[in-house]
């Protein structure tokens, strides 16, 4: 494969799995680090990157979230309180390359099944939460996602829509904010600790940009195509299999 064509294939990359993840309300980090691993990206440079675009695709999720009315502080504000330090904390950490690949490969489990169920519109209902568990949910997922460059969208959305503290909308609208505070927490993190790690493959903003601002809009207010988001699911798989299975 020549370099012209596989930098082709990143951005079109990239494009999709910001405009699949976004119209969830998740940023889109799992999937970048998936891609940029198949291309042996440099793993800090890779975890720095995927935070960045996480930070302008998960901006555009929230906004077009809360415009449809889908956003609510109270169920929001317990898991945000809990992440933004251990965020930080875990952007700081350093981990070996098969701490990073198990943490990763798992994380990228979790979304490539978040994105493989299809969740039907319920009426939508008062959120309701338990605010300790959600501080302490924060916290765990905050100090995971730090270490491993994501915003933690793919473990939040799960555990609330499990627990029944909200509907999927409701889900992903907090989780849009989740992960836009979380990156932006372990971004601040990894640049005072290693600054020059943590610079971005330039280009894929633009890729980014443009993907999020579409998906954003299709998941606020209307269904995702469910058989794209279980072909990028698929993908996902294919990336932590590969992960897990290269550390044996």
């Amino acid at each position: 494969m020549t370099r012209e064509l596989e930098t082709l294939l990143v951005h079109a990359a990239v494009f999709l799995v910001a405009l699949l993840y976004s119209s969830v309300g998740h940023g889109g980090a799992s999937g970048y680090l998936a891609i940029l691993s198949l291309v042996s990206f440099p793993k800090d440079s890779a975890a720095a990157s995927a935070l960045v675009l996480n930070v302008l695709v998960s901006s555009l999720a929230a906004v077009a979230f809360y415009r449809a009315g889908r956003f609510h502080w109270k169920l929001t504000w317990p898991f945000i309180l809990g992440s933004i330090p251990m965020a930080y904390v875990g952007g700081l950490i350093r981990l070996s390359s098969a701490a990073f690949s198990i943490l990763l490969g798992t994380s990228l489990t979790l979304a490539a099944f978040r994105l493989w169920i299809d969740l039907p519109d319920k009426v939508e209902c008062p959120p309701r939460v338990v605010v300790p568990a959600a501080v302490i949910s924060g916290m765990v997922i905050g100090l995971v996602s730090g270490m491993i460059g994501i915003g933690g969208g793919v473990f939040l959305s799960p555990l609330i829509l499990l627990l029944g503290w909200a509907d999927a909308k409701q889900a992903a609208a907090t989780s849009s904010l989740f992960i836009l505070v979380n990156s932006i927490a372990a971004l601040i993190a990894r640049w005072q600790e290693a600054p020059a790690a943590a610079h971005l493959w330039s280009p894929l903003v633009i890729s980014a940009f443009v993907g999020g601002w579409f998906g954003s809009r299709i998941g606020s207010s209307r269904l995702s195509n469910l058989s794209l988001r279980r072909l990028l699911s698929f993908v996902l798989w294919g990336a932590s299999l590969k992960l897990l299975y290269g550390m044996s």
